[in-house]
């Protein structure tokens, strides 16, 4: 698919990955709608990275958590534009809780990991459809993890509803089939990332050298390959790791 004056709304739009996404969609010839959770400058930093590219670009304030905003959300967004193409699911929240502390990973913090992480983007994708149908060529692209392919990451909490999201992305890719495609893309360790910065240096540098290619992967590998989903048109219901060679199935 040509994404020249296509029109892709990208949740979780913000912070450097969001960015990454919005900024290489608008590369590609979008235009970008971006939802974010609370801080409008960022919102403003990313379209303003759209607009230098000479895309339009519009931002909607979304908590995800919130069944009820969503469809109002999706609505206005395809409303400023007139359509909907493409829709990325980035927004996720996540949590440090080892895996052994059960204790810790309470009802509240689970129940929010898959509010935000598993329902927020099938609610998304639920009131997308209908436009996405209607452009005849609709595409969907999940961000997952690593951590739902492999049991690791944050919690078991954020792992779980990454491994959800995973395989939500199959069952969507049957449920909307012809007219949308669904796919997902599975990041490791990003280098800039705030969970990356979190990360103890050595414990960093053990992920890069665990890596066959030494290295961690760029918030540029993860947008390039989103917009390689949308521009394919017979690939529907994958999901592809962006680890550097870390695992492989």
């Amino acid at each position: 698919m040509d994404l020249k004056d296509r029109v892709a709304l990208v949740a979780g739009g913000t912070g450097v990955l969001g960015t990454a996404i919005a900024r290489a969609l608008a590369q590609a010839g979008s235009h970008v709608a971006i939802t974010y959770l609370e801080r409008k400058d960022a919102a403003r930093e990313s379209c303003a990275a759209v607009e230098a590219l000479g895309r339009k670009a519009w931002s909607v304030a979304l908590d995800q958590t919130d069944a009820t905003a969503i469809p109002g959300a999706v609505k206005a967004a395809a409303g400023q534009f007139g359509r909907l193409d493409v829709l990325v699911n980035n927004a996720a929240w996540n949590i440090a809780i080892p895996f052994p502390d059960l204790e810790a990973l309470d009802a509240a913090t689970w129940d929010r990991l898959f509010a935000t992480n598993l329902r927020g983007p099938y609610l998304l994708c639920r009131a997308a459809a209908p436009y996405l149908k209607a452009s005849g060529a609709g595409r969907i692209v999940n961000i997952a993890s690593v951590a739902g392919l492999n049991p690791g990451g944050s919690s078991i909490g954020y792992a779980t509803s990454k491994a959800g999201l995973i395989h939500l992305t199959r069952c969507l890719a049957v449920a909307l089939a012809p007219e949308v495609s669904v796919n997902c893309v599975a990041p490791g360790l990003m280098e800039g990332t705030r969970m990356t910065s979190r990360l103890r240096p050595e414990t960093a540098e053990g992920a890069r050298q665990r890596a066959v290619l030494k290295r961690a992967a760029s918030v540029e590998d993860v947008a390039d390959q989103v917009v390689a989903f949308c521009r394919s048109d017979s690939v529907t219901g994958q999901v592809l790791n962006i680890d550097a060679g870390v695992f492989f199935h």
